[in-house]
């Protein structure tokens, strides 16, 4: 986990988070995650080389090995999954506008971009649908574990 932002982030609860999510969807426990938080204007030159849109976002993924959620009985092979970079500051304005805690609101992009990361997308509405159902399923039960 990286932090090159001044937002105080819990890096413990988000290594958690990570191996959390990974034994749920059955990950190699081997595969590799990194989570960053970056300023606006480092999250903006992102957003515009890689998606052409301009402007800071809440979070992109960077998937590397394009690993996919595996089953208990044959998790996912070793690889690299990739990085989610979050931009707290665009992610505190989502939470007011929300009206929940600003570290719910990480933890629901982190989860929502290691998601990506696996191959989910919400492109369309059933995929839209399948995604933030498991995402909200996740970031609950997450929660709960604590």
């Amino acid at each position: 986990m990286l932090n090159e932002t001044e937002a105080q982030i819990n890096e413990a609860e988000f290594a958690e988070l990570g191996r959390f999510l990974l034994d749920a969807l059955n990950v190699h426990p081997q595969a590799e995650l990194v989570i960053s938080f970056i300023d606006p204007d480092a999250m903006a030159e992102l957003h515009e080389r890689f998606l052409e849109e301009l402007g800071p976002t809440d979070v992109m993924s960077f998937p590397m090995d394009e690993l996919r959620p595996g089953t208990e009985d044959q998790p996912s092979s070793p690889g690299i999954l990739g990085d989610v970079v979050i931009c707290p500051e665009v992610a505190a304005e989502q939470a007011r506008e929300m009206g929940h805690s600003l570290e719910d609101e990480l933890l629901v992009l982190a989860t929502h971009g290691i998601l990506h990361l696996l191959g989910f997308d919400h492109a369309d509405r059933d995929e839209r649908a399948a995604m933030f159902s498991l995402q909200r399923k996740l970031v609950l039960s997450f929660i709960a574990s604590r």
